[in-house]
């Protein structure tokens, strides 16, 4: 057995077989016929090992297997690469929004050789609700705010949730403009308000129409309904599209039809946190890097910052991940992932211990350079078992810090008590950054070895 870390989808060699990260594919035709029928993203991967097609499925056993059919072999969108297919991997989703949001992530993430789409970056649109305005605004956006707002989504279709958005604001009668509108400004009482107020879609806070305890109550509903409250709405509009068909209003019918089907659209989203898109809440990372500077008393900002996560595959296996960001911003190249081999059972300090010593005596057999600073997703105890790996390898560890996630805390070594700083601090967000990849690289290979074991095909 050898030390050597994998790359994120490297062509397979001796080597990686004998770190024991695979036991040679087996035929993916005979691998999708074990798939379930459920919704989720498959992963079509080549003789070598390299993921060259990601998809996304309402029935991944229907879907997967379409490609080993003599149609596929005709269609001119897939006859050049189908017969590439050797390996088969999948990960069940939720729902079909939850395929196409880990789709779209897995594609940015890996970049098949064969998705043609969705390696650029295209974003998924959320609703935006203001919350230190007077007058708060909702709005669909591609690129949220941080602070001051209420985000829901992302969402699948931002047409449909535009169409979804019309229709609440009928109701709630929501203001989607960009003023700067001002309680007890009396200069507003002479500003002509839009058409939305003309044909009663909006309250018109900007004529100061409405009261600002009024205009929140409204925008209170807004958020109760998006929150799940919506049940008691569309019965009532189910119940006015019957009675208008019965009175033969067909056109009021129909209208309420189209209004109910987009409303229930509003479910098509995923979860905020689940769903991260990294490339949307932007943070500027040579603020992040001054600010990590000056917080951890380096001689310079730290170029390289390498971040380590453990996962556990339903409490027995363990994995690990690394990543590597160069400048502030993610190096996919330098990502790596291990298979904790000397660690029974669930014990993150060890499985640390371990990650820490493979990568870091590596580098030095190698004489390459390590990294200038390491962060350790955890606490005080997972920073030492790092300290205790570099000590034990004899090594002299780059700058080291840990972060423990429910209180946002830096632990440094040597220090009694963690570094608190403000929640909106570019040093502290820069490292929830790495820390967040790190976690979410660490899950995708644990879904990824999840399934091989469910399919009997676990490497030993």
């Amino acid at each position: 057995m050898t030390d050597r870390d994998e790359p994120v989808d490297p062509p397979r060699s001796a080597a990686d077989d004998e770190a024991g990260l695979a036991d040679g594919p087996r035929p993916a035709a005979d691998r999708v016929r074990e798939f379930p029928h459920a919704p989720g993203v498959y992963l079509f991967k080549d003789r070598a090992g390299v993921v060259i097609y990601v998809g996304k499925a309402t029935d991944l056993r229907s879907r997967a297997g379409s490609y080993f059919l003599q149609a596929a072999a005709d269609d001119s969108r897939t006859a050049a690469w189908v017969h590439e297919i050797w390996d088969a991997d999948f990960m069940a989703c939720d729902s079909e929004v939850d395929a196409l949001l880990v789709e779209s992530r897995l594609i940015k993430d890996i970049q098949p050789r064969y998705n043609k789409e969705q390696k650029d970056d295209k974003t998924f649109p959320y609703l935006m609700i203001t919350t230190r305005e007077d007058f708060p605004r909702v709005e669909v956006t591609r690129e949220p705010k941080e602070r001051g707002v209420k985000l829901y989504g992302p969402f699948a279709s931002a047409g449909s949730l535009r169409g979804a958005v019309q229709v609440l604001q009928r109701i709630f009668k929501f203001r989607t403009c960009s003023l700067d509108i001002v309680e007890g400004d009396q200069r507003w009482r002479w500003f002509r308000p839009c058409l939305l107020a003309s044909i009663n879609q909006c309250s018109a806070p900007c004529n100061l129409r409405i009261s600002k305890e009024e205009y929140r109550r409204d925008i209170q509903r807004l958020q109760m309904f998006l929150r799940g409250g919506k049940a008691r709405l569309l019965r009532q509009m189910h119940a006015e599209m019957q009675t208008a068909a019965r009175d033969l209003q067909f056109e009021r019918a129909a209208r309420l039809r189209d209004e109910i089907h987009l409303l229930e659209t509003l479910d098509q989203r995923g979860e905020l946190e689940t769903h991260v898109q990294p490339e949307v809440f932007f943070i500027d990372p040579q603020k992040g890097l001054a600010g990590l500077r000056r917080v951890l008393h380096l001689d310079a900002n730290p170029r390289t910052i390498e971040g380590i996560d453990i996962a556990h595959l339903q409490g027995g296996e363990t994995v690990a991940s690394l990543v590597q960001f160069l400048d502030g911003l993610p190096f996919k190249p330098g990502y790596r992932r291990y298979r904790i081999r000397g660690v029974q059972g669930v014990d993150d300090f060890r499985s640390i211990h371990e990650v820490v010593a493979r990568r870091y005596r590596r580098l030095d057999d190698e004489s390459a350079a390590f990294p200038d600073l390491v962060l350790i997703d955890g606490g005080k105890g997972q920073l030492n078992a790092a300290l205790a790996a570099f000590r034990e390898q004899d090594l002299v560890p780059p700058a080291l810090v840990s972060l423990a996630k429910r209180e946002e805390e830096i632990f440094l070594p040597g220090e009694a008590e963690p570094l608190r700083l403000g929640r909106h601090a570019y040093a502290l967000r820069l490292l929830q950054y790495v820390r967040d990849e790190a976690h979410r690289f660490a899950q995708h290979y644990h879904h990824l070895l999840r399934r091989r074991s469910t399919l009997g095909d676990a490497p030993p």
